[in-house]
């Protein structure tokens, strides 16, 4: 994700112009593209500006989110109205900071923002629900799967021979049977994912 170049401190107007605006892009662009789950168009719609993402996590309200690399927090404030709390890590301390003051401005209380590399998770906060990493990785990192419950969800875009793949996990013990849902084009996730085999 890229941060915005707007004053992440400042409050974000929000106008009939921009509703207006939101409205048809859950409208022209979400339902278009079999964007159905109603929660995640709702969230989708209050939140000023990955909806199939959000979608493939099959949240229900109660659980508990990590996301690998919050970028400008757009994801997380999506997160935050269809989980009961998201755990969000981002590499660059720049980043970071100023998504907190972007979700903070945006009032969205239920995300936490932490600097570190998110190869090897939050320990902490663990066991999640879901794992959503919007960062493409060659595969999913042994600290993360530790951290997904049993039958926890990740949906990520997967590195591959020729390309990437927006795939969704699930765990089976030590294992996470993967589904394919489709091409797609990711920065690349940066850190210690890149230097261990």
């Amino acid at each position: 994700m890229v941060a915005s170049a707007i004053d992440p401190t400042a409050p974000i107007p929000d106008t009939a112009a921009s509703i207006a605006e939101r409205e048809q892009m859950v409208a022209r662009q979400l339902r278009a593209r079999d964007i159905t789950d109603e929660r995640v168009l709702a969230a989708m719609a209050a939140v000023p500006r990955h909806a199939l993402m959000s979608q493939l996590l099959a949240l229900r309200g109660d659980e508990r989110v990590l996301e690998i690399g919050t970028g400008s927090g757009y994801q997380a404030a999506v997160l935050s109205y269809l989980a009961q709390a998201v755990y969000s890590i981002e590499i660059d301390p720049e980043l970071a900071a100023r998504a907190r003051a972007t979700l903070a401005a945006l009032g969205r209380d239920r995300v936490s923002v932490r600097v570190g590399d998110g190869y090897y998770g939050w320990p902490s906060a663990a066991p999640f629900d879901a794992i959503i990493i919007t960062a493409a990785v060659p595969r999913l990192p042994t600290a993360l799967l530790g951290q997904l419950r049993e039958g926890g969800r990740v949906v990520a875009p997967l590195e591959r021979r020729d390309g990437e793949e927006l795939a969704v996990g699930v765990r089976h013990g030590n294992r996470v049977e993967w589904t394919s849902h489709g091409g797609v084009r990711f920065v690349p996730m940066t850190g210690t994912v890149r230097k261990t085999p």
